[in-house]
Parts: C-alpha cells; structure tokens; sequence
C-alpha cells in the first residue's frame, strides 16, 4: 500500500477511535446503569466517613444528585488523590465531584465542565473588634495565616488563582504585619485572647471559619469575602458528548436549588455556583 494510502488509513482509523471515545462514557453509565464517582475518603465537610463509616458530605450528596437526574445508581471510589489527579482513568471513573481545584498542568489530562463552588477568602475577626469592615482596615494590622497559602499571597499583593486568572483582585491596603501558622486552629486561639492581643485579624477560608463562627461566639466576619477559589467537576478529556450532559444534569441543579440547598446544608452558606 502507497505511503498516502497508509496515511489516510491511520486518520480513518484515529478518526473512528476518537467518535467512538467521543460517547464513551454517557454510553457506560447508561449501559451499567451506574455513574462512578471519585474522591478523598477523608475532607470533610466534603467528603468523609461518618459514625455509620459510610461516606458522607457536600461531594457526595452533591454525586448522589447528579446520578439520581440521569436515572443511574451512584457508586464511591477513593483512591489516593494522586491517583484522582493524575487522570488518564482508563474507564475506571465517570466523574471527579471532588473539589478539584482546575489549573493548567490539570487541563492536559480533564476537562472541566463546571465549576459547581467557589471557597471564598473571608477575614475573621475577635467578636468584640469594631475596627476591621474590609481588607482596606487591615493596613498595619498582623493578620494570621496558614503558612504558603493563597492567603499569604494575597497579603503580599503577588496572588495568581489557576483556574481563575482573569479574576480581578483588590488589594486596598498598603501593607500587612502577616503571622504564618501552620494551621487554623493556633491562629484562632491567639486570636481568641482578645483583639489586638496576638492578632488583628485572621484570613481563611468561609468554608473552615463556619463551623467555628457557628460554635463560637468569640468571632465573627468582617466585610465581604475578599476572592474565590474555583473548585470544578473533573471529567476524562475529549469526551464532548458527556461533557455536554454533565453541563446539563449541573444547570438543572442549579436551576431547581439542589446545589444551594446542599451547599447551606453541609457549609451554612451558599457557595455554589
């Protein structure tokens, strides 16, 4: 065979390889009867082992929705995140509603039909402090962060969210005093001592400060949340067909309240998008 004759037969064959990948994935749910949903065992309040060791939380109830408008049983797998993030699943997994954060390197292997949430950045301040309403009031104050975070690169005017880039970011401050932690949980004891003690103020996320601002009457938000984060649904690449569908199954969601209720329900706050 002449060498144009091989060439044509090879795109032929990529061509019919990739339409039939094309559908590949809708046609498995529909087939089985069954949508495989991927995440972490253990992020809660998203995703975690409740007292009944079943897994529980915003990513599964937010799973067993979407399985229930395609008419599908829902099944949990939780392999290692590395495992979820590397992608190339083969088949194994329809669906990531995980609380994938999207970014270039992870657009090579997924797409992203939806973003369904956004965690905001909010400023948490002593209950008795009247002096802090906006980011602008914390010029010389010393703020309490996790280490290496959005956060602390938001205080230094130099914060870049993959996924997000086009997202403006206000810094209507001069300069901040930042006090690294290595997790929240010092920060809101120091910041429990009183206001202006050991901290001015602390910045996290909503999603980690509910659960506190709910328990504890020491602390409350100050202002709007100052940027999102985009946490999207992860699917495998190049399927336009089940891309479609996920986009539809969300916007139904979306339209009807599922998503906000489900979100009020597991963050006391509507973050959904």
């Amino acid at each position: 065979m002449q060498l144009s004759s091989l060439l044509g037969a090879g795109l032929l064959a990529l061509t019919a390889a990739t339409q039939a990948f094309a559908g590949a994935t809708l046609d498995r749910v529909e087939s089985r009867k069954e949508l495989v949903n991927v995440l972490m065992e253990s992020y809660p309040p998203f995703s975690f082992l409740n007292d009944q060791n079943q897994l529980d939380g915003f990513d599964v109830d937010v799973a067993k929705a979407v399985a229930d408008k395609l008419g599908v049983k829902l099944r949990l797998e939780t392999p290692s995140w590395d495992v979820i993030a590397a992608g190339r699943w083969s088949g194994r997994y329809d669906i990531c509603i995980c609380s994938m954060t999207p970014s270039k390197a992870r657009a090579e292997v997924f797409d992203f039909p939806v973003e369904y949430y956004a965690s905001p950045a909010v400023i948490v301040v002593n209950a008795k402090d009247d002096r802090i309403h906006s980011a602008k009031d914390l010029d010389g104050l010393k703020v309490g962060l996790t280490s290496a975070s959005s956060y602390e690169s938001y205080l230094n005017k130099n914060l870049v969210i993959e996924g997000a880039e086009d997202q403006k970011i206000d810094y209507p401050f001069e300069a901040v005093q930042i006090a690294p932690y290595d997790t929240d949980n010092v920060a809101f004891q120091d910041l429990g001592l009183g206001a202006g003690k050991r901290l001015d103020a602390i910045l996290t996320n909503l999603v980690t400060a509910q659960p506190r601002l709910n328990q504890d009457q020491r602390f409350k938000l100050a202002g709007a949340p100052l940027y999102e984060e985009p946490n999207s649904v992860a699917i495998e690449k190049g399927d336009a067909e089940w891309d479609a569908k996920v986009r539809e199954v969300f916007a139904q969601l979306k339209a009807d309240g599922t998503l906000a209720k489900l979100s009020n329900k597991w963050i006391g706050a509507d973050i959904s998008k």
